[in-house]
């Protein structure tokens, strides 16, 4: 596919994210006024995050592959390149904007990082484990925003997980460990974040999934905001932050939870 596009549809999921209040809610979470699902216009002068030629190259790699891996195993319902590109990678990239944001700097600290260059703020360590994987979403999109993470993709399915490789080897990614299991048969392990999208068995997995949480770590969830009090009343000791509209889109959102020292 065509980069030129995909940055193009991109462009609405990269812009900076707005600041996660400094007192999250205990309790479990309320629709307000304010956390409607409809995106908001861009501010005056705000710009989008600028993805590198790699990056988007890498994108476009990984759709192709997609696109003909789909055809043989029904990775996803989305067979529309472009529709892959915004409902896939939007998403999922708009998780990583807001997990990993550009450090002080921003646009010359983004380009620094995409470069190649030290910055401190941009290449904290982190490791995350995506529960579900799936097709990769969002846990390879999130390692093409922020290499420098240590990234588990965690699927059951020996099919998914065979396009997961091929995927992480045609994309020359490193630090990325794929494990063919259910993540409650796995060593017990913590991470410093976990997500989790699209997962069969929502309400089940949620325990399993707050389990791999670091103390101090970060449970982020891509779903309805139907989903959302279900999450809050199933996880009430986490400290829930307002949930972020995803854009282009009336029902879905991230929403963040961090897991007390």
């Amino acid at each position: 596919m065509d980069t030129a596009r995909i940055a193009e549809l991109l462009e609405p999921f990269l812009r900076e994210p707005r600041a996660i209040p400094d007192s999250p809610r205990h309790s479990e979470p309320t629709p307000t006024k304010n956390s409607s699902c409809h995106s908001e216009p861009a501010k005056a002068g705000e710009e989008p995050a600028v993805l590198s030629s790699a990056q988007l190259q890498s994108i476009s790699t990984y759709i192709d592959i997609l696109v003909r891996w789909n055809a043989r195993i029904n990775l996803t319902a989305i067979r529309a390149p472009e529709d892959i590109v915004t409902r896939h990678f939007g998403e999922s990239l708009f998780a990583a904007r807001h997990l990993f944001p550009v450090a002080a700097g921003g646009r010359a600290a983004l380009q620094g990082r995409v470069n190649g260059e030290k910055d401190p703020g941009a290449l904290a360590p982190a490791s995350v484990a995506d529960l579900g994987s799936g097709a990769g979403f969002p846990g390879l999109p999130i390692k093409l925003w922020a290499p420098h993470i240590s990234l588990t993709l965690i699927e059951s399915n020996h099919k998914k997980t065979a396009f997961l490789r091929e995927v992480t080897r045609a994309l020359t990614l490193t630090d990325v460990n794929i494990q063919n299991a259910r993540a409650e048969t796995l060593p017990a392990t913590t991470y410093d974040v976990v997500t989790l999208r699209a997962v069969e068995r929502f309400e089940a997995i949620l325990p399993t999934a707050a389990a791999l949480v670091a103390p101090a770590g970060r449970l982020a969830l891509l779903i309805s905001s139907a989903q959302q009090s279900q999450a809050g009343s199933t996880l009430p000791n986490l400290v829930w932050s307002e949930p972020a509209p995803v854009p282009q889109s009336r029902s879905r959102i991230l929403l963040v939870a961090r897991r007390p020292h």
